[in-house]
């Protein structure tokens, strides 16, 4: 299967799933790991600022209003501010001197026949992915419609203003930037699992409930596979921003807590709101999907999705879809980056189910009738 030859991601390489020489590594201790992160976002936050990063954002989004035009001066000056501010503390080796941010491909030389090719083709990779379009109207318009056709979610008001709150967020901050908006949601979007297994273990730490161990194991499985969406991103570019980062890990944290208090207060909210993300989810992805098919089909997955999807060990890959039997299980295609999507869209549906499950308690039914059908040795 062909994959994609380049590794867009601000952490590639190392950071990366599925590269041998890293995955099972032992972390060092947590100060020393936060110390590497802090000089290396430092230098990022420098880059950003002095080599002006921010210009795909406005490269993406132009100024159309007076107000607008008058928000990207304002903001220009503060960054040529701070970037005289940094060449100082740079000339009075406060910092260290900075250089623009390199793409570099492991164990390739631009000098070489192979690696000049393998150059031209990440460009043309590059170039098409800044191609990709979504609109958020079209979003809102098929969400509206999965609505009318009485596929909405019922919440309280309170759930749903935060969760409007939230995907107004992201119209504003990923105007015309979809690999980066779908980066920061699956940032986001793997907290609830988080939170739901720190309190179910808790409980069971504090002997109050025992009965959610599957529920526990359900939970991780769906982290898992939020986990791989999220390393697709990655890969195809969508991290590469500091601000983007900066926006997403905080926003996560923050998210983390809240789902983390509102699951002690009341299970069923905190399922509910994690329905209604993964239903935006579900029709974020299927507007990009259909809007974007010609050019996603002439791209080839990423490597992180080509594993997780076509890998003989399928056994996580199954775990969260609790509403699939196991005598016909997905097995998705995975050959163009159309299919990768068509996959995460998917994946996306499977998790609103179970959500939906957890809600109504059928997910118990779900865990038992997938118990009796599945394989049984030496009973």
């Amino acid at each position: 299967m062909e994959v994609m030859c380049c590794d867009y991601g601000f952490r590639s390489g190392a950071s990366r799933m599925y590269q041998d020489e890293n995955d099972g590594r032992i972390p060092k201790n947590a100060f020393q790991l936060g110390w590497d992160n802090f000089k290396s976002e430092l230098r990022a936050l420098r880059q950003s600022i002095r080599f002006d990063d921010f210009s795909a954002i406005s490269e993406a989004n132009p100024p159309r209003s007076p107000m607008s035009r008058a928000a990207y001066s304002v903001g220009q000056v503060a960054l040529d501010g701070l970037g005289a501010v940094d060449r100082a503390l740079e000339a009075a080796q406060v910092l260290g001197k900075l250089r623009p941010r390199a793409v570099t491909l492991d164990g390739v030389t631009e000098n070489s026949e192979s690696g000049s090719k393998l150059i031209n083709n990440c460009a043309e990779i590059r170039t098409k992915l800044k191609q990709l379009k979504l609109s958020n109207k079209a979003v809102w318009d098929r969400e509206h419609a999965r609505e009318r056709s009485g596929l909405g979610v019922e919440t309280p008001w309170l759930i749903k203003g935060v969760y409007l709150s939230l995907c107004l967020l992201l119209d504003i901050l990923f105007e015309n930037r979809p690999i980066q908006r779908f980066w920061f949601l699956e940032t986001v979007a793997r907290m609830p699992y988080f939170s739901y297994i720190s309190i179910l273990h808790l409980y069971e730490s504090l002997g109050w409930w025992r009965a959610g161990a599957e529920l526990r194991k359900i939970h991780f499985a769906e982290e898992w596979n939020e986990l791989h969406h999220l390393q697709i991103m990655e890969s195809l570019g969508g991290d590469q921003l500091w601000f983007d980062r900066f926006a997403a890990q905080h926003a996560a944290i923050v998210y983390y807590w809240i789902l983390l208090g509102l699951y002690v207060f009341s299970p069923q909210l905190a399922y509910n709101f994690s329905e209604l993300i993964e239903y935006h989810a579900v029709d974020t992805y299927g507007e990009f999907v259909d809007a974007n098919e010609e050019l996603l089909q002439s791209l080839p997955p990423p490597l992180v999705a080509a594993v997780y999807y076509r890998s003989q060990d399928l056994y996580m890959f199954d775990s969260f879809q609790t509403s699939q039997p196991i005598q016909n299980p997905r097995r998705p295609s995975c050959k163009t980056l159309y299919d990768v999507f068509t996959n995460i869209c998917d994946d996306e549906m499977e998790h609103v189910k179970t959500m939906k499950a957890c809600q109504d308690e059928t997910v118990g039914q779900d865990i038992i009738s997938r118990r009796e059908d599945g394989p049984r040795v030496g009973l």
